[in-house]
């Protein structure tokens, strides 16, 4: 009987919280765009706009409960195979929750989540990390400044401590 009512409060609570988890729509997605982007246009689900004279561009889908945020960084012919590979190692230790991809013979840093479960620090976090993979493309090929190490980094770490 104690762990039905603990199973009941739990399956109450993860209700009431994925409730309130469950809300983004096309009109407050391009409301809080608006707020923080330097310009805006476009129509409902399919905007562009501008953060620090870099183009981004958010899709979306309510039917099917997608969206995504991208910004083009280079024309596909322009990649070389380093380049590629670099790009794929980033996908795994520097791009964190984006990736960069190759759609319509373009180089993407893109985002893809969920639209109604998205929050709105998601958002917003998604945003910092599509603009910033997009402007370290060539450099750090990065999304924030958390890295997860790789055999070669972790290899340099252990040769430094000795």
């Amino acid at each position: 009987m104690k762990n039905s009512i603990l199973l009941m409060i739990f399956m109450v609570f993860m209700f009431a919280h994925s409730g309130q988890s469950q809300s983004m729509t096309n009109d407050k997605l391009e409301k809080i765009i608006y707020v923080i982007a330097d310009s805006l246009r476009g129509n409902t689900g399919n905007w562009q706009f501008m953060i620090k004279e870099r183009m981004l561009v958010c899709v979306t889908d309510e039917k099917n409960n997608r969206m995504r945020i991208m910004s083009p960084i280079i024309e596909q012919k322009k990649l070389a195979y380093v380049d590629m590979l670099k790009l794929m190692e980033a996908n795994f230790h520097t791009a964190l929750d984006v990736k960069y991809a190759i759609s319509d013979d373009l180089l993407w840093s893109v985002y893809i989540h969920p639209l109604k479960e998205l929050t709105k620090e998601e958002l917003l976090s998604a945003i910092n990390q599509v603009y910033a993979a997009a402007i370290t493309y060539g450099t750090s090929y990065s999304s924030t400044g958390l890295t997860f190490p790789n055999k070669k980094e972790e290899g340099k770490a252990v040769k430094r401590k000795i």
